[in-house]
């Protein structure tokens, strides 16, 4: 169980030490802060299904002890002296990625996420200086001041962490495809944490929303809580070949497999199907994309223009994630009911009032 280490270090977390996935208090070393360096202690993190992936091995590159936690908010405490975008007490983020190598065209136009090189994960990652990234289920966390966003006032911390994965990676595809456009129509598959974000940016950017789903029992929340247009059946045949041609862009949040060719007469001419959830794979028939003129696209989170622009467009426009706080010592259920797919929409722990309590 490495005992020994954790005994050691300047920053207490929450790691897995094997592919179980089983995470308990893990105590570890932060770097000192640089010049470009941003210190800050840690109030929220939210949960995501990327987590579940490396706790627990699913991709075969883990490394143990692994801290996990890419959607981070806190409060400044120190910064180096060569930050000039952030002061000790500011309202700070981080999400996925925490470094990139800052001088191809991706990393100069601002879309480090794409970085030619590979941008660095926030946990799981090797880090310029060859250490392993851990990441926001702890205590405070150092970030070099370019992959940090600045949280408005107004914007509740604990709605804020979700906007670093959850909200980047429906907001991100959307504005790419100009679905930023009063009028058009979205169609929504899954409705989880990344699927309930893209149905209130379609809101706020005046689209008519339909929502695409397996299971007729999350109609009422769709049509009421959330406000969507349209509650489709994906099995039901009639439904579906009433919605025929209606929308102008389909983003795919689900993560199982699931056949890809019944949502694609859907989609109007020259139509989008964005895909951001990680099925193991797809198939489509090219005649659905050939008839129709259509696109298959992919999308990851997005860069660091697009962070801070969505992150300000929410503080305007009163967008928050719908969340359950709960504190550090119930993630290992967390994780489980998440993969259930038993939560609306969003776990954040409330690293500021429970880490360290146990």
């Amino acid at each position: 169980m490495g005992s020994e280490e954790d005994c050691k270090g300047n920053c207490i977390g929450w790691a897995a030490r094997d592919s179980s996935g089983v995470l308990s208090p893990y105590r570890f070393s932060r770097r000192t802060p640089g010049p470009d360096d941003v210190s800050f202690k840690i109030t929220h993190c939210g949960v995501c299904y990327a987590d579940v992936v490396w706790s627990r091995n699913k991709h075969g590159d883990s490394r143990y002890p692994l801290v996990p936690g890419h959607e981070i908010v806190g409060i400044v405490k120190e910064v180096g002296s060569k930050v000039f975008r952030f002061k000790v007490g500011d309202r700070i983020g981080v999400g996925t990625y925490v470094n990139s190598c800052q001088e191809c065209q991706y990393c100069n136009e601002k879309m480090e996420v794409n970085c030619v090189k590979g941008s660095i994960f926030t946990f799981n990652g090797v880090d310029v200086d060859g250490t392993i990234t851990k990441g926001g289920y702890s205590d405070h966390i150092v970030i070099h001041q370019r992959y940090c966003f600045n949280i408005p006032e107004n914007l509740p911390m604990a709605v804020a962490a979700p906007l670093l994965c959850a909200g980047i990676t429906v907001y991100s595809p959307m504005i790419r495809h100009h679905m930023n456009q009063a009028g058009k129509s979205l169609g929504v598959i899954g409705l989880g944490g990344l699927g309930h974000m893209a149905v209130k940016f379609g809101k706020a950017f005046g689209l008519n929303v339909t929502i695409l789903s397996t299971s007729v029992s999350k109609k009422d929340e769709a049509l009421k809580t959330l406000g969507a247009d349209k509650f489709v059946v994906s099995s039901d045949k009639e439904q579906m070949e009433a919605s025929s041609k209606s929308l102008d862009f389909i983003i795919d949040t689900a993560s199982g497999d699931h056949p890809i060719d019944l949502y694609m007469p859907l989609l109007k001419t020259a139509g989008v199907f964005a895909i951001v959830g990680f099925p193991s794979e797809i198939k489509v028939n090219p005649a659905n994309l050939i008839v129709g003129m259509k696109s298959i696209a992919g999308s990851v989170t997005g860069g660091t223009k697009d962070i801070q622009e969505m992150i300000d467009f929410c503080a305007r426009e009163g967008i928050y994630p719908q969340i359950e706080v709960i504190p550090i010592q119930y993630v290992n259920e967390a994780l489980e009911r998440m993969i259930k797919k038993d939560v609306k929409y969003r776990f954040v722990i409330d690293i500021e009032n429970s880490l360290g309590s146990d």
